[in-house]
């Protein structure tokens, strides 16, 4: 993924970081203008991360960042 690359509505801008499970990006969601953070997985990792989503997805609190869509590459 390089800056200016489109995965969906997202306008990837740079690469934040890369640790053993995959990538993260700061992006731009195109439909909102808000800026978002893209973390794509390794393959070997899918099923850790689907797990990992859904217990993000019911957290609720200001030190933990919302989690707004999930989906594959």
């Amino acid at each position: 993924m390089t800056a200016g690359a489109q995965l969906g509505p997202y306008k990837i801008e740079a690469s934040i970081g890369k640790g053993g499970m995959g990538e993260v990006f700061r992006a731009v969601d195109t439909r909102l203008g808000r800026k978002v953070a893209i973390k794509i997985a390794s393959r070997q990792f899918d099923a850790r991360f689907d797990r990992e989503a859904r217990a993000i997805s019911a957290l609720n609190h200001p030190h933990i960042c919302i989690l707004h869509d999930v989906g594959p590459n």
